[in-house]
């Protein structure tokens, strides 16, 4: 399977995961933060804490360009 269909396929079973737990009554800033520690921790364990760490520092400007924000659906 293509790394961007692999990457489809996943996102969409975190999005399921993520909506079994909040059904469940966890909160979303908690889910947030174990899915950052978990993808640190694989990056981490699959490129070693330089790389990870390099990787991280460049999400600031990432979060600011706005690639990580959900366009609002207008109604």
């Amino acid at each position: 399977m293509p790394d961007l269909e692999q990457k489809r396929v996943a996102l969409g079973y975190l999005q399921e995961a993520w909506a079994e737990a909040r059904l469940d009554g966890i909160d979303g800033d908690c889910l947030a933060q174990a899915c950052l520690f978990s993808a640190f921790a694989e990056f981490v364990t699959t490129y070693g804490e330089d790389a990870a760490a390099t990787f991280a520092e460049g999400l600031g400007a990432r979060i600011r360009n706005g690639e990580f924000s959900l366009e609002q659906q207008r109604q």
